[in-house]
C-alpha cells in the first residue's frame, strides 16, 4: 500500500444543503480533514457555467448551472493525509439513492435530494482540486464572499 500524501481538495456545500452546512463541516473535521479556506459565495450564471464547462453540452448542465447559481454555496478548500479521497468518500456517490444503498453514513445520503441537488460537490483528483481551488480564492475573476461568509 502506498504511504499516505498531504493534499488538498475543495469542497462546496452546494445550495441545496447550506441549511447543513455548520454540521457538515463538523463532519469533516471529524473526519480528519481540516478547513484551511472558508468563503459563502453567490455564483451568477455565468461563473457556474464557467465553473462546470465540463458538462457543456451534456443534457443534465443547464439544471445544474441553474441550481448552482440558485442561491449562496459555502466553498472550503480542505486538508489532510488524502484529502482528495477522503472527501470523496465522506460525501459518496454522485446519486444519493445509491448513497444511501452504497454509503449509507455519507454526507449525499444523509443530505442528497437529487443527483443534481446532491448537497456537495468534491474533486476526481489533486490536479482537479487545485484548479476549481483557484477558481474560487485566487484568480481575478473569483466570485465575491457573501457576508457573514468568511472564516
Amino acid at each position: 500500500m502506498a504511504d499516505a500524501t498531504f493534499q488538498h481538495t475543495l469542497a462546496i456545500v452546494k445550495p441545496d444543503a447550506t441549511e447543513h452546512s455548520a454540521q457538515i463541516r463538523n463532519f469533516i473535521q471529524k473526519s480528519g480533514l481540516t478547513i484551511v479556506q472558508y468563503r459563502r459565495v453567490h455564483l451568477m450564471l455565468e461563473q457556474a457555467s464557467d465553473f462546470y464547462n465540463e458538462h457543456s453540452g451534456k443534457s443534465f448542465f443547464p439544471i445544474l448551472v441553474s441550481q448552482m447559481s440558485s442561491d449562496v454555496l459555502d466553498v472550503m478548500v480542505l486538508a489532510g493525509l488524502d484529502a482528495v479521497d477522503t472527501w470523496k468518500s465522506l460525501i459518496g456517490p454522485t446519486d444519493p439513492e445509491k448513497a444511501k444503498e452504497e454509503a449509507p453514513e455519507s454526507l449525499r445520503a444523509i443530505y442528497g435530494e437529487s443527483s443534481i441537488k446532491n448537497s456537495v460537490h468534491g474533486n476526481d483528483s489533486v490536479v482537479g482540486a487545485e484548479l476549481e481551488s483557484h477558481f474560487f480564492f485566487f484568480s481575478s475573476g473569483s466570485p465575491e464572499t457573501c457576508p457573514g461568509g468568511q472564516g
